[in-house]
């Protein structure tokens, strides 16, 4: 064996060992039992348990009333409630919540301006202070917030470059802000960073941070964007390892499954179906935008009758109330127009 060689498996070797040692201690918030409820109340927000989720996370607030955490992370619960379920968050509670945790924050780093935890606190209640703001349409605060929600992920990675949590936003944004600005990349100063960006994501990832989840949604739907299926085939198989039941992995492993095997994919978009119309008390938006879905790959893959048959079975439903009718307003009449569509085609 020559002196290169040796040389360059040394290398390997030892990378494998730090790669191996930072597997094995994950970034966690110093106090342990933080750490723990964190930890718990993010594993029943996988697992769709969010009633479970907000009672650990109270926990978190009552326990720790100082650190801005428990407020921050209830608000993160009623956010994957209300996508999961398809409903409007409502009230005064939710912006209020966030804005205390803000202020906590804010006060926290006044004392301890260093304390790269604290400033991560900040930046997560920003970013969802800037969600909030998108949900009702205030797009220009939604905006300018999100903005510093960014600047202060980033100011996490100046206090500590191996801060890996920090890396999921601002992964997500450093590809979407590329992907949306790409016309502009002619420009002086204005660049791609998706592969960065992409990059980022994948520290978020390897590092197991507290995000690491929403990090494996981010980096799935980017694949997908970019049209590399079964990379996102195999993420959302991954994270389904860990959470065979979520719905948020099984959307994302149909949506992949759409540019690999149509067959496979209305399997698992029927399977999410089924899933919705078990839980009681919930909308029909979901179920009928995932019927729509199905029509329509149906009809990509050349199954017409089956395909008016779930188009029908849509438009057979005339009970929907007012909240329901608003959200599928458009979807519903893209529903009659395929069905118009497909009636004419089968009548030649």
């Amino acid at each position: 064996m020559t002196e290169h060689s040796v040389r360059f498996n040394a290398g390997i070797i030892l990378f494998i060992i730090i790669c191996f040692s930072m597997r094995v201690f994950p970034q966690r918030y110093p106090d342990p039992q933080v750490d723990s409820l964190i930890e718990s109340g993010i594993h029943e927000l996988i697992n769709q348990d969010y009633a479970g989720a907000k009672n650990t996370f109270n926990s978190l607030d009552r326990n720790f009333p100082s650190l801005p955490a428990g407020k921050i992370f209830i608000a993160a619960a009623d956010i994957a409630k209300s996508i999961d379920y398809s409903e409007n968050i409502s009230g005064s509670t939710f912006g209020d919540r966030l804005s205390d945790a803000q202020q906590k924050a804010r006060t926290l780093l006044e004392k301890n301006p260093d304390n790269v935890w604290y400033r991560y606190f900040l930046a997560l209640a920003e970013g969802y202070i800037s969600y909030y703001d998108a949900l009702n349409g205030s797009w220009l605060s939604a905006f300018s917030k999100g903005l510093g929600a960014v600047s202060d992920f980033n100011a996490c990675l100046k206090l500590k470059p191996d801060f890996y949590d920090a890396y999921t936003a601002v992964g997500t944004y450093r590809y979407w802000r590329s992907r949306k600005t790409s016309f502009l990349n002619w420009l002086p100063f204005v660049g791609n960073d998706e592969e960065e960006g992409i990059k980022d994501l994948k520290l978020a990832i390897d590092h197991k941070t507290y995000h690491r989840y929403i990090a494996m949604n981010s980096l799935l739907w980017i694949y997908i964007d970019q049209k590399k299926y079964r990379d996102a085939k195999a993420i959302a198989e991954k994270a389904l390892k860990d959470y065979p039941d979520s719905r948020q992995f099984k959307w994302g492993l149909a949506r992949a499954y759409e540019g690999i095997d149509l067959g496979k994919s209305i399997l698992i978009y029927s399977d999410i179906l089924n899933s919705y119309k078990s839980i009681k008390g919930i909308n029909r938006c979901n179920e009928i935008t995932l019927m729509h879905i199905i029509a329509q790959i149906y009809n990509r893959s050349g199954e017409k009758e089956k395909a008016l048959n779930e188009c029908n079975e849509i438009l057979s439903i005339t009970d929907l109330t007012e909240y329901e009718k608003d959200k599928l307003d458009s979807r519903l009449d893209r529903v009659k127009q395929l069905k118009n569509e497909l009636v004419e085609e089968l009548s030649k």
